[in-house]
């Protein structure tokens, strides 16, 4: 029998919506392999996010205990970002998901390819 998965799950399925979408992966994969880098470097880095959406991932990571930030009162302002030990346990699947789909890209394009063939048919 499946298990059912109700209220109590509720914040695992939280965290599994932070951690699964679609920056927040991308972004942890870069702390990862990066260390601590700069606003700047990180969005240089994570290909196609704007500067807003960076700041809310981020936030979002921070607030989750995956990631610190860390301002510098000089000037010009510095701010670093790094994975927590929190986000490091974490880095290591992320990092096996990122390889998993680059070893599969190829098969996921032609099941979507067939997949679109038999649905235009």
């Amino acid at each position: 029998m499946a298990q059912k998965h109700g209220s109590n799950h509720c914040h695992a399925r939280e965290l599994l919506d932070r951690v699964g979408d679609k920056w927040s992966v991308y972004v942890l994969h870069v702390l990862s392999s990066a260390g601590t880098v700069r606003f700047n470097e990180l969005r240089s880095r994570v290909d196609g996010i704007s500067q807003r959406m960076l700041t809310v991932t981020l936030r979002g990571l921070e607030r989750d205990g995956l990631v610190v930030r860390t301002a510098f009162a000089e000037v010009p302002p510095r701010v670093e970002y790094a994975l927590t030990p929190l986000g490091a346990t974490l880095s290591q699947m992320v990092c096996d998901i990122v390889t998993w789909a680059d070893a599969h890209m190829k098969d996921v394009d032609t099941a979507r390819a067939a997949y679109d063939t038999r649905k235009a048919q």
